[in-house]
């Protein structure tokens, strides 16, 4: 029998701590708050978290320096940013460093149990593996969110927009794909597209760089098989137009 995952709740707010902790539970997971990265630091070295979902902005210790540390004591645990929207530019560099994802206020128990399943899956699968699998190689070139997005320069004003190999090994068979429509303005770190899976659960897309839509693969709501099978090539999602290059391609890593 395996045993329960260790989640930890941190935020300065008991309620949004309990609020929180209620959406999560499940009977396969012990779930523990703190009202302060202090506290959750604390906490974490007497049990050693699976996940953390914390607050970005809290006094003290902010959810940034607390994933920080967390990541640098033991790179192997999982992080949940929460943001609010003027935080988003922040939030992208917390997947810089290392966070699993993050979530935009204001946002429903079921995105949070979305994101929540999505760690947990992957996490089993490692376990499940012991044997590392060999991701798909990234291509030289390319700008990505790690395990989200991905962007490929093809001039100053003009990009190609995908999504990473990995975000698919911790999520199910896809049964529907949401695609931003020609001429629709996408920011980076904000929702630009929607998947769901063969369990019903929905992911959010958050695009790699801002700019106007120019063109979608229409070709992937006929095929959605196309999208983890080949990526880097077939699998695009959208052209853009690019408006704010050299200030996104700070919040993004560059593959060799």
């Amino acid at each position: 029998m395996n045993e329960k995952k260790r989640i930890l709740v941190v935020d300065d707010e008991i309620n949004v701590c309990k609020s929180i902790r209620q959406a999560i539970l499940r009977e396969d997971c012990e779930v523990d708050m703190a009202l302060s990265g202090e506290e959750a630091l604390k906490k974490d070295a007497q049990k050693a978290y699976d996940l953390v979902i914390t607050d970005l902005m809290m006094p003290g210790i902010s959810g940034l320096d607390l994933l920080r540390e967390l990541k640098a004591r033991r790179p192997e645990v999982d992080i949940i940013m929460i943001t609010g929207y003027p935080t988003i530019r922040t939030a992208v560099e917390s997947i810089k460093l290392g966070a699993f994802d993050y979530l935009p206020k204001p946002f429903t128990p079921a995105q949070l149990r979305n994101l929540v399943h999505r760690v947990l899956k992957k996490r089993q699968q490692v376990q499940d593996q012991p044997v590392k699998q060999k991701p798909k190689d990234i291509p030289p070139g390319l700008f990505y969110m790690i395990g989200h997005t991905w962007l490929k320069v093809e001039s100053e004003t003009k990009g190609r927009v995908g999504i990473m190999a990995d975000f698919f090994q911790s999520i199910g068979r896809l049964v529907s794909l949401d695609l931003p429509e020609v001429g629709q303005i996408v920011q980076q770190g904000e929702p630009c597209a929607m998947l769901v899976d063969d369990m019903n659960f929905s992911y959010r897309i958050w695009s790699p760089a801002s700019g106007r839509v120019t063109g979608v693969n229409m070709s992937l709501k006929e095929n959605l098989d196309v999208l983890p099978k080949d990526p880097y090539e077939e699998g695009w999602l959208f052209t853009l137009e690019l408006s704010s290059l050299e200030e996104d391609l700070e919040g993004l890593v560059q593959s060799k």
